[in-house]
């Protein structure tokens, strides 16, 4: 008889921490994350464009090609293979060595790639992160890109910096890591600045 007790128990136990734990504290969860404030961040900081349609997010690195917009980082996983509208945000690095031929024939690749678009090679520009889901590029690099992103949409490069120093972002607690900035921020701002120049 008390076997039965206690696989009743265990029964009992089970579907409690079932509730709780599966179905309790996520939904408590999204209801916080839905919070007006926080929001943006819990739905994965999606921007969008004048169309109103997700163009990527902040927080994950995407590929620009095009001379009109300043490139990202490189990465290891074509930064998860983008769909048209969405990215899966798969992370890894390429786990190769410095001593790997395979590595340092990619980088001579990546860097040769760069000079005959006209931009100066910097670290950044041809490193991978860890993550390979960097969004942000030094401003060294921002730098490099700056005089052909500037001729490709006829600007003068005043005319960017100062959005440059908006999307600049400082060392992580004043003291960690190196500034940078938000390549798709910067780049969707140049867009809405074309635009605006468009029509006056």
């Amino acid at each position: 008889m008390s076997i039965f007790r206690e696989i009743l128990r265990g029964i009992r136990l089970t579907l409690a921490l079932w509730l709780l734990t599966a179905v309790l504290y996520p939904g408590l969860i999204l209801l916080v994350g839905q919070l007006p404030f926080l929001q943006s961040q819990a739905n994965g900081s999606i921007v969008v464009n004048l169309e109103n349609q997700p163009v990527g997010s902040v927080l994950i690195g995407q590929p620009f090609t095009s001379e009109r917009y300043f490139q990202s980082r490189p990465s290891t996983v074509d930064y998860s293979t983008s769909t048209e509208t969405t990215s899966t945000g798969v992370s890894g690095a390429s786990n190769l060595a410095p001593s790997n031929p395979e590595l340092l024939k990619r980088i001579e690749a990546q860097a040769k790639q760069l000079q005959e678009n006209g931009i100066q090679p910097t670290a950044d520009l041809v490193y991978t992160s860890g993550s390979g889901l960097d969004p942000h590029i030094t401003l060294e690099a921002v730098e490099a890109q700056l005089v052909r992103v500037a001729k490709a949409r006829n600007f003068s490069t005043d005319e960017i910096v100062p959005f440059v120093n908006k999307h600049t972002q400082g060392r992580f607690l004043g003291i960690f890591g190196e500034p940078g900035v938000n390549v798709l921020k910067l780049n969707q701002e140049l867009d809405v600045l074309e635009i605006t120049k468009g029509k006056s």
